[in-house]
């Protein structure tokens, strides 16, 4: 029997969802100044990791960092809870060099939640939405399991993976959400009855261990990096104790036992029917598609600093609760292992993204925004991009402002958001380096330079982080005039140097701007040749160092974004009959119609939309605007 409805609040922007998008969005729109409500199935599970308690990674660690230079929360919130610190990819190039941190799980929780409770503007409530609130063509806000109707003039979606979740684990299966929450079952029905088109995906979580039950003496350790890392610029750069995490093989009897138990998978035997993630694949997955490989890597991780439980990071699983066991006792070190928490599949609804736009609102429905895994995506970092995407369109929707849109060559949160609107997603989409066409330009180390002029005119960077951000801006015009105004002779101090850095000797004076140029050559070897002592940050040395070693592949990035800029900047204008357009194919017109491009550019990254359609399209619309002009 349906609830009474009742009037209990009105607000400028409501988010559904406390994950890592809802956090994200919630902070964003409160700090701009909106009346926010943040409204959860359960505080006690704010900012939940119900996966790895891991943030970052390649392309993953980007989308941090750019999240961080808008004036959000993830990057510095994990770099206050970490429990170990590694910088990925040292041996390769800046585009894919990675921060990665292992945080304590709960503490990450607890700091996300007094953020969240300090933060003006920002109320929490604990319920469960049951039904999104529509007049017209626009939001007007939701309505919870008893009956509490809220207002507002924006809505955020962030249900993550709850939306009518299903726990598989063997033969048994249950509603359920991650880590043992309700699963909201009326909320997805309320999406279809607006018109929504959902999909179902899937996802999984392996198996926690008793730390007292592993045997370390069997393993290799694996260290945090020994000098300061972190992911936020608000973050003071001081030596913080790591733990460590540890690395096993599986092997031959390990894969036996799940080929003996393949009929009692549910990957298997089709009641995980929902797609899963290509890059997250379940070891049953791993020991059915790669038969000829004798071992897998096997990472066991930390949760926290006050916990017993390690994360058995490469056994995702859904196999029943012995077989788990008996699988992880074949691993050395794990023989007398105890689990703590089975792993588990869970399946659930998320949005066909093609309905959304460049800005993450709806486009059918105006003030009503999705974000996260709600959106086909997988990960935390993903989710919390999105999240502070959709906030500040969100508040800037509620103050009659153009939206934020950020394109490709902008930002790796460009790529994701272009990728799910003009792409789709056929299984959960994760962020890679590979996806970003100019990720020389888009890399970590630069996110505050690309994108805090931004976060700071949307209102959303505080005036301690655009200090920060302008004094490195200041250090780094400093230090490049200091780099083409200074020469080095060939003394013999210095050709004994170059000859000990395996760098060939000076025939004359160079700049040191030249001299940076060469591979083996480091802003710190510049200074011992000079003898001159800079005051520099090493993030500062590090772009420097970057900007000059790669200023041709550069150049080239920034050349390709300018002949594209006229494609992505050539509007498409609302309302086209696609079908009508003679010239184009049939494939064509059906994804045109689909996804509904806003720009020429977007038109072009189309799955089906060929260079011909594309100059179809490009006539039409060149005499569509001399028509408009007449």
């Amino acid at each position: 029997m349906m609830s009474e409805i009742y009037r209990a609040g009105d607000y400028d922007v409501i988010v559904i969802g406390a994950g890592h998008a809802g956090c994200e969005a919630a902070l964003a729109a409160a700090r701009m100044g909106c009346n926010t409500l943040l409204i959860t199935l359960n505080l006690d599970y704010v900012a939940l990791m119900p996966c790895n308690p891991a943030v970052g990674g390649p392309g993953k660690a980007h989308l941090v960092r750019e999240v961080d230079a808008l004036g959000g929360e993830i990057g510095f919130n994990t770099d206050k809870t970490f429990v170990q610190m590694r910088m990925l990819n040292t041996g390769k190039g800046p585009a894919v060099r990675a921060l990665r941190a292992q945080v304590d799980k709960l503490a990450y929780q607890q700091e996300m939640l007094k953020t969240l409770q300090s933060t003006p503007n920002l109320h929490l409530k604990q319920g469960n939405v049951e039904r999104i609130l529509i007049s017209g063509d626009r939001v007007t806000g939701v309505v919870t399991q008893t009956g509490a109707n809220y207002q507002a003039k924006a809505v955020v979606l962030t249900t993550g993976t709850y939306l009518r979740g299903r726990i598989i684990i063997g033969e048994t299966a249950y509603d359920g959400g991650p880590n043992g929450q309700l699963a909201p079952q009326k909320l997805a029905e309320s999406l279809c009855d607006l018109g929504f088109e959902l999909v179902r995906f899937k996802t999984g979580t392996p198996p926690r261990v008793d730390r007292k039950s592993i045997d370390f003496s069997k393993l290799i350790e694996h260290p945090g990096d020994k000098e300061p890392l972190f992911f936020s610029a608000l973050s003071k750069r001081e030596k913080r104790p790591q733990l460590s995490c540890w690395l096993t093989h599986t092997n031959e009897r390990t894969h036996q036992i799940v080929r003996e138990n393949l009929h009692r998978s549910p990957l298997h035997t089709g009641k995980l029917r929902g797609v899963g993630p290509r890059y997250c694949p379940s070891f049953e997955d791993k020991v059915v598609h790669f038969p000829d490989r004798r071992s897998h890597q096997v990472f066991l991780e930390p949760e926290g600093w006050h916990t017993d439980e390690y994360y058995v990071q490469g056994m995702y699983t859904s196999l029943p609760d012995e077989i788990q066991l008996a699988v992880l006792r074949t691993i050395p070190g794990l023989e007398q292992v105890r689990i703590i928490r089975n792993g588990y599949g869970i399946e659930y609804d998320a949005l066909v993204p093609a309905q959304l736009e460049a800005s993450l609102q709806t486009k059918g429905i105006k003030g009503f925004f999705t974000a996260g895994q709600i959106n086909g995506t997988s990960g935390y970092e993903e989710a919390a991009a999105q999240g502070i995407l959709a906030g500040i369109n969100a508040a800037l929707y509620v103050q009659e402002k153009e939206p934020l849109v950020l394109k490709r060559s902008e930002a790796y949160i460009g790529v994701l958001v272009d990728d799910l609107i003009t792409k789709g997603v056929r299984e959960p989409y994760r962020i890679l380096t590979s996806r970003a066409e100019y990720r020389l330009l888009l890399r970590q180390d630069n996110a505050d330079l690309r994108l805090t002029e931004i976060g700071r005119k949307v209102g959303l960077v505080s005036d301690e982080r655009y200090r920060i951000y302008t004094e490195k801006v200041e250090q780094l015009e400093k230090e490049r005039r200091w780099l083409r105004e200074t020469r080095v002779t060939p003394t013999a101090f210095v050709q004994e140097y170059l000859e000990k850095k395996g760098s060939s000797p000076l025939k004359g004076g160079m700049k040191l701007e030249e001299l940076l140029k060469r591979p083996e050559i480091s802003f710190v070897d510049l200074q011992k040749l000079t003898g001159i002592e800079r005051d520099v940050l090493p993030e500062v040395a590090e772009e420097l160092e970057i900007q000059i070693k790669y200023a041709g592949y550069l150049q080239k990035q920034e050349a390709h974004i300018a002949r594209m800029e006229k494609m992505e900047n050539k509007r498409i204008p609302e309302g086209i009959d696609y079908c009508t357009l003679q010239g184009l194919s049939r494939e064509a017109q059906e994804k045109l119609e689909k996804v509904k491009p806003r720009t020429l550019g977007q038109a072009s990254r189309i799955p089906g939309v060929s260079p011909a359609d594309l100059t179809v399209l490009w006539l039409y619309l060149e005499q569509h605007g001399r028509k408009t002009k007449n």
